[in-house]
């Protein structure tokens, strides 16, 4: 037993050092190309310091930007939560969706990967949300995610956007922006 001490105390410390690595995770980009979609160093350049303070007036605003919804990602990784914004990306592409025979393995591969439990990249939903959702998966249209999606934006707009907005993240981007007027 004595020899095996020491090499369960090696793994504990192990351990401690990756959980203490994720318990220090900075919401802080000093390079914000790392965020960017299209991640040329110019395109901070091409950003406003107008622009980035228009996100702040409403989520909708920020959703529809382009750089907004990657700085707006960025932050949410930070929090372990981005899989509410890819669930309302997936269902915002879901509904551009042409094609009948598509639409199926779509939205069943949507499901499979946000609403089912035990998802790999579960969203928290209420339970009638979940029903009605797998309700609607027995005949899926265009709008079978609907419910599960403005339950989604919700949740995102009165709980991560407003700490988005205090984030370092946004500060730090719009020091940027600002920065280079001067």
């Amino acid at each position: 037993l004595t020899p095996l001490l020491p090499h369960i105390d090696h793994r504990n410390r192990g351990m401690r050092t990756r959980l203490g690595c994720l318990s220090h995770k900075s919401d802080s980009y000093n390079d914000f190309t790392a965020i960017l979609p299209d991640k040329p160093n110019w395109a901070l350049k091409r950003l406003s310091t107008e622009e980035a303070t228009r996100w702040a007036d409403s989520f909708d605003v920020l959703l529809s930007h382009k750089y907004g919804l990657a700085a707006f990602r960025a932050f949410l990784k930070t929090e372990f939560s981005e899989e509410n914004l890819e669930f309302w990306l997936a269902c915002e592409d879901f509904k551009k969706t042409r094609s009948a025979a598509k639409l199926a393995s779509k939205a069943q591969r949507i499901f499979e990967e946000f609403i089912d439990v035990q998802a790999p990249r579960e969203v928290n939903i209420d339970f009638q949300t979940r029903e009605l959702t797998r309700r609607n998966m027995q005949e899926p249209s265009l709008s079978c995610f609907d419910q599960a999606q403005g339950k989604v934006h919700s949740l995102m707009e009165k709980d991560s956007y407003p700490r988005f907005l205090r984030s370092k993240i946004y500060t730090d981007l719009l020091s940027q922006t600002q920065r280079r007027l001067s």
